[in-house]
């Protein structure tokens, strides 16, 4: 991936004043990081928009603020509207080049399982993100995972399957599945039972009928003459 890189303002405007720079396209944002003074900023809404399409949460950004030499940051968290899912609010990290950093790397798909083109089995992915720990550097947007080897039903593919690019040590269990091909459910025919409903219509119908059998024939009633 190309270098990626973005001009932010430093802000004075906090508060409920951040609505000013809403409509003047801005987003309001927040730079810390270890041992790093934080600063408030201002973010243009359409370019951190197509830059945050590309980068995501775990690839290294030149940040500019102000015009001055660039700082390297990671995309700490973005906030959404819940109504209106527009972007509110985004925080960046600063990182030191010769620290070790926690962040979540998206899992890339490959191909199609062989289980599926021979079986129709379904492919059932239980993870699309893993949570690592390395240096800057070493930081890759997506971890790829290769579908290959699940030829049968019930095969998986482990995190301790991953292959992993120098420098990034995975924090999820070694144990944990990340994709697995099922048997389809076959399609069998069962017999309609009936509801409740209509079991306890019958149940009473069958208690009547049951009673009217065993109940004694009235006698006949005698005549006084």
């Amino acid at each position: 991936m190309s270098k990626l890189s973005l001009i932010v303002k430093t802000r004075e405007l906090t508060g409920k004043k951040t609505k000013e720079l809403k409509k003047q396209g801005q987003i309001p944002a927040v730079l810390y990081g270890h041992k790093v003074k934080p600063q408030i900023l201002s973010v243009n809404y359409s370019e951190f928009e197509k830059l945050y399409s590309q980068a995501g949460a775990s690839t290294l950004i030149d940040l500019s603020i102000d015009d001055k030499k660039p700082l390297k940051v990671l995309i700490q968290e973005v906030q959404l509207d819940p109504v209106s899912n527009n972007l509110i609010h985004i925080d960046f990290y600063q990182v030191r080049m010769d620290e070790k950093l926690k962040a979540t790397i998206e899992l890339e798909f490959i191909g199609t399982p062989p289980a599926v083109k021979e079986f129709a089995a379904i492919l059932v992915t239980n993870l699309d993100s893993v949570e690592v720990e390395c240096l800057p550097k070493d930081l890759v947007h997506e971890i790829k995972v290769d579908l290959s080897s699940l030829k049968n039903f019930n095969d998986v593919i482990r995190i301790s399957d991953l292959v992993v690019p120098p420098g990034i040590t995975i924090l999820n269990p070694a144990d944990e599945v990340i994709a697995l091909v099922q048997e389809p459910r076959k399609e069998e025919e069962i017999e309609a039972k009936p509801t409740e409903v209509e079991a306890a219509v019958i149940g009473e119908e069958a208690k009547v009928a049951e009673g009217e059998a065993t109940k004694p024939a009235e006698e006949p009633t005698e005549k006084k003459g």
